[in-house]
């Protein structure tokens, strides 16, 4: 292969997942490519790296083995990666590279690094490219972004709340699960030897609403045709990132196809605000069949900012979600009509653009039962009328506007004002 830029395969998944022995058969398998390797390692031993040194002609001493370690490639190791991105393009003997992300990365961030480069605003490139003095996205394009999911355990990590630290972040294996589902190009179910076709079929059908984007193949001890996953062009940031099953209801609700398994969704929308307290109680109480729920809402006594909810498996988080246009000054809110004249058609006279929004995805949910309980933890007629400040509030307040305003720009950093809430603490 001869082209200007080097393609890049991302491989991403849950702790045990199987990527290590993805990678080590896709290595093992005759390709025309030349093929160079990026692993990434949580632990101050990069146990990943010797076993690809182990199992395949690549050697820990070769120079088209890197080893990025005691980190993650999602968050504090950014830099480090640009920077071993720069060096391997200044040898430039390879012709694709592929990078195993650590199990604990989020595989958005580390797009968002192999494709913004240093133009991400909190990394500085003067620590790190001194001595290459290249910038590393000149030399690569990001081609595929992979998941690899365990088969044999995944309703058992789905439910999961169990804690893995990432650096200083926190994170539970559910929603982490259910983020790497979210952003890929090609998904693997793997160790699909150890579940029988009905389970496999099951599991399919949540993919398929969760990211109903991505290609699924079922594989066995991670064997897979080089060519599903290598220099397939398939990578597209802005289909990537705005693919997710979540936001195609949003946009396009439909009755499910894969009803045969249960798997349905629906889109709950209200122009009244939840009440704090009965709001608080229904997620504490979310039946365990939900396992997927996304979008903003309205909580009586917060007027200034939107909420966000994130809800994957056993983990709720919240984020302050955007500053309502209703708060702006009648000339702002004058351009924001002139841009978007759908936002005058909705405009409540009284609240403006504040409401509720919210997709539900789960297994065997009864929607109607669902709806009648978050219809029910709205505002009641006589509350609407109330001092809405009297209500007792337990959720997570966020002290500055910046957070909000972050969030509505779509800044990934806003995710650092995320609340993991358990609100019956």
């Amino acid at each position: 292969m001869s082209r200007e830029t080097i393609p890049v395969t991302v491989l991403s998944g849950n702790l045990g997942a199987g990527k290590t022995t993805v990678l080590n058969n896709l290595l093992n398998t005759q390709t025309d490519l030349d093929i160079a390797v990026l692993v990434n390692d949580m632990g101050e031993v990069n146990v990943d790296a010797e076993r690809v040194a182990e199992h395949s002609d690549i050697s820990e001493d070769d120079e088209e083995l890197i080893e990025l370690s005691n980190g993650c490639i999602c968050c504090e190791l950014r830099g480090d990666l640009l920077d071993a991105l720069a060096k391997l393009a200044q040898a430039r003997e390879f012709d694709y590279l592929v990078i195993e992300s650590t199990g604990v990365a989020e595989p958005l961030p580390v797009a968002q690094t192999l494709t913004m480069g240093f133009d991400q605003s909190d990394l500085d490139p003067t620590e790190f490219y001194e001595e290459t003095g290249i910038e590393p996205m000149d030399y690569y394009e990001l081609d595929t972004t992979v998941t690899v999911v365990d088969a044999h355990q995944f309703w058992t990590t789905f439910g999961s709340a169990e804690s893995l630290m990432d650096g200083d972040t926190e994170k539970d294996l559910g929603s982490l699960l259910v983020e790497q589902i979210e952003f890929c190009d090609v998904l693997l179910l793997n160790k699909c030897d150890l579940v029988d076709e009905a389970a496999l079929d099951e599991i399919e059908a949540v993919v398929e609403v969760l990211q109903p984007r991505a290609e699924i193949l079922r594989t066995e001890h991670g064997a897979v045709d080089p060519d599903a996953i290598l220099d397939t062009g398939r990578f597209d940031f802005e289909a990537a990132s705005q693919s997710a099953g979540w936001m195609q209801e949003l946009e396009e609700p439909h009755a499910s196809a894969e009803e045969e398994h249960g798997v349905t969704s629906f889109v709950f929308e209200s122009r009244r605000p939840f009440h704090p307290e009965r709001f608080a109680d229904l997620l504490n109480e979310l039946p365990t069949n939900v396992v997927r729920s996304k979008g903003h809402f309205w909580l009586a006594g917060r007027e200034d900012i939107a909420l966000g909810i994130d809800v994957a498996g056993q983990s709720i988080r919240l984020t302050p979600a955007g500053q309502w246009l209703a708060t702006l000054p009648a000339d702002e809110q004058a351009q924001y009509f002139e841009a978007y004249p759908e936002l005058e058609e909705s405009w409540h006279p009284e609240y403006g653009d504040r409401g509720s929004q919210l997709v539900l995805i789960g297994t065997d949910m009864d929607h109607d039962d669902l709806r009648a309980d978050l219809e029910a933890a709205t505002l009641t007629d006589e509350e609407m009328d109330a001092d809405w400040s009297a209500f007792e509030d337990r959720f997570p307040t966020f002290e500055r506007l910046e957070d909000a305003e972050e969030a509505a720009d779509g800044d990934a950093q806003s995710a650092e004002s995320a609340e993991e809430v358990g609100l019956a603490d």
